[in-house]
């Protein structure tokens, strides 16, 4: 392959056949030809030779799209040049092959050896990338690039879906912003591939070519959005969030402008921020990481895949990496890689959500809510087993003593110590929650009320021993069960429970009472 660069774009094809146009056409021995944001036009020329006794029907393909206008001559029998002008300026149809690369088919004569001329010029990045293969070889090469390409934009509609479905059902903000940054980056690359042009708009070249920079400008924008809600990044990483209000604020207006704009300056524009937003949401991401969220480590996993891939893109696109199948594709693939993530993410924060909803955060134990809809499900698992389900019912005694004396500081104190003390003791399957106040609940499937009691006469001495305050620290606890059918609704269950707990606390405190043994329910029925 022989390369000439035209800086002014003053060369002509009869020019370049001129032996001082042939002179300038110098050897290009590297294994690519990527040049970057170039204003030059090139022209390349490269000699076929078929040495056989047949002709040889070959395509020279030319595998970056987006080339604003590349012409072709191939030489033909009677020494005239066939010339075709195409490019992702000029409508679909203007291309030999409909397809998303540019392929030119050609026939070499027998014994026979002929150059063929190419011209490029673009806003966009110049690479250069020429392929020469038989039509049979071709086919199956084509086959595999249409089932690869299935399958990279399935997985984009098939993430789009599944988390529309669970927008639908959390009503979550979160899924909104995802759903706009996966389909955004999706048609982002299908614009990238040349799909686009090919399937949305073959005869709107203006929109095949602005629309690559309008869909840059939406997936930082909702990029932006997501990454501050998974984050949480208004409550854990404040400095950071606001700096990328500050960013949208940059970006909204530039994606609006974008199609009006030169194109390489937009381009370049994005480029620019899109590097500087992936280390800002970085930065957040780990921040927010550090605090104790759980979403932002899918999040930080995810969104260091994707900047990676991102230098090396960038790196390409600017002509200081080769334009190769690694440097071309890894930033396609990462994206995919980052949308399964960023998915996960999404799952981890509803069950953050939902573990907050059900969390009391003075105790750190379940809160009043979870327990009420637990009660009835244990209760309904004991009834149809027949397992044996225990409750049990405290109170911190003097509790309203400990206000007044020390201060509600040390009555919060107080109600966290209980938390730790009981979350120590139990184990899965029970349910330790803080009822309200300082009162607490423990529900225990699978245990007799003699292992229940034992549990409880436990717990008094763990508290005893806590001796937090100059009045010692102690509780009563109430202790019922649902054995053999005695007992008809949940309800009863924790009335029970808390006529224990009050005969407790008219006993003296700081002991437990069970409940009175109850007639078989079954058999009061039958009565």
């Amino acid at each position: 392959m022989r390369l000439l660069e035209d800086p002014d774009h003053s060369l002509t094809f009869d020019l370049l056949q001129s032996p001082d146009g042939q002179a300038r056409l110098q050897p290009w021995g590297e294994k690519s030809a990527n040049f970057g944001y170039s204003r030059s036009a090139y022209w390349v020329a490269f000699t076929l030779v078929n040495p056989s006794d047949q002709s040889l029907p070959l395509l020279i393909r030319q595998d970056y799209p987006l080339i604003d206008h590349l012409d072709f001559w191939a030489p033909r029998e009677d020494g005239s040049w066939q010339h075709i002008a195409t490019g992702d300026r000029l409508p679909f149809a203007s291309r030999p092959l409909e397809l998303r690369n540019f392929v030119f088919p050609v026939t070499l004569p027998p014994n026979t050896e002929r150059t063929f001329y190419l011209r490029y010029a673009t806003q966009g990045s110049m690479n250069i990338g020429l392929e020469v293969s038989s039509e049979r070889a071709f086919i199956p090469h084509l086959t595999l690039d249409q089932f690869l390409l299935g399958v990279y934009y399935g997985g984009f509609l098939v993430l789009v879906i599944y988390n529309l479905f669970l927008f639908l059902a959390v009503r979550d903000r979160a899924y909104i912003y995802y759903m706009g940054y996966a389909l955004s980056y999706g048609l982002y690359f299908g614009v990238l591939n040349g799909v686009a042009f090919q399937f949305f708009w073959p005869g709107n070249p203006w929109l095949a070519n602005e629309s690559l920079v309008v869909l840059l400008g939406i997936v930082l924008v909702c990029a932006t959005q997501f990454a501050r809600s998974i984050c949480s990044g208004r409550q854990l990483a404040p400095r950071l969030d606001r700096l990328a209000r500050l960013l949208l604020v940059v970006t909204i207006p530039l994606t609006i402008v974008s199609p009006f704009a030169g194109y390489r300056l937009m381009v370049t524009l994005f480029t620019v921020l899109i590097l500087l937003a992936s280390f800002l949401l970085l930065a957040m991401g780990a921040v927010s990481l550090l605090r104790g969220s759980i979403p932002a480590r899918y999040f930080m996993v995810g969104w260091s895949t994707l900047l990676a891939s991102v230098i090396v893109y960038v790196l390409k696109t600017f002509g200081w990496l080769p334009h190769n199948a690694i440097t071309h594709n890894a930033f396609q693939v990462a994206a995919l890689v980052e949308m399964v993530l960023l998915s996960l993410a999404l799952g981890a924060r509803v069950r953050e959500i939902r573990r907050r909803g059900y969390t009391d955060e003075l105790s750190g134990l379940s809160n009043r809510r979870y327990f009420e809809e637990m009660l009835p499900r244990e209760f309904e698992l004991a009834r149809r087993t027949g397992a044996p389900l225990s409750l049990l019912f405290m109170d911190l005694d003097h509790f309203k003593a400990i206000n007044d004396r020390y201060g509600h500081a040390r009555g919060d104190e107080a109600i966290r110590a209980i938390g730790e003390l009981i979350e120590q003791e139990t184990r899965r399957p029970m349910v330790a929650c803080r009822y309200g106040g300082e009162e607490f609940a423990l529900l225990l499937p699978d245990t007799r009320g003699e292992q229940a009691q034992v549990l409880a006469e436990r717990l008094l001495r763990r508290v005893r021993e806590l001796d937090l305050f100059e009045l010692p620290l102690t509780i009563s606890i109430g202790v019922a069960s649902f054995e053999r059918g005695n007992l008809g609704a949940p309800v009863q269950l924790l009335e029970a429970a808390d006529a224990a707990l009050y005969r407790a606390k008219q006993g003296g405190r700081d002991r437990t009472a069970a409940s009175a043994a109850p007639v078989a329910f079954a058999e009061a029925e039958t009565s």
